[in-house]
């Protein structure tokens, strides 16, 4: 597989909210830094992550607007838009990973994200 196909798989399983199928594109030792805590997860907490998204949203959509090889990984810019359980409100989020990739699978991904307009749809009860 290619980095590219990768990065695809990767992709359609967060968006199907396939959390076994995302979290097969990690090695288990993966690092996910987030430039808005300057923190590092790892794969359980960003699988965590996903799984509250997948719990609170009533739809999630992930828009690739750029998804380019770069020398040991790839680069990817997308929307993220979530909506309220009801579909009452729509939140929107844009962000760009640069996904490094070892033997085939996401050793590392750095993402530069504002996830603010997501948190009202995400900490409702």
């Amino acid at each position: 597989m290619t980095n590219i196909e990768l990065g695809k798989h990767f992709m359609q399983a967060v968006q199907a909210g396939d959390v076994a199928a995302a979290r097969a594109c990690f090695h288990e030792d993966a690092r996910i830094w987030h430039n808005f805590d300057n923190q590092e997860q790892s794969v359980d907490d960003n699988m965590a992550t996903l799984e509250l998204m997948i719990a609170k949203a009533g739809q999630r959509e992930y828009k690739l607007h750029r998804l380019e090889a770069v020398e040991g990984g790839y680069i990817q810019r997308h929307t993220l838009t979530i909506s309220s359980p009801d579909g009452s409100s729509k939140a929107n989020a844009e962000a760009l990973a640069l996904v490094s990739v070892r033997d085939g699978k996401i050793a590392r991904i750095e993402e530069f994200i504002d996830p603010t307009p997501l948190l009202g749809i995400l900490r409702a009860e």
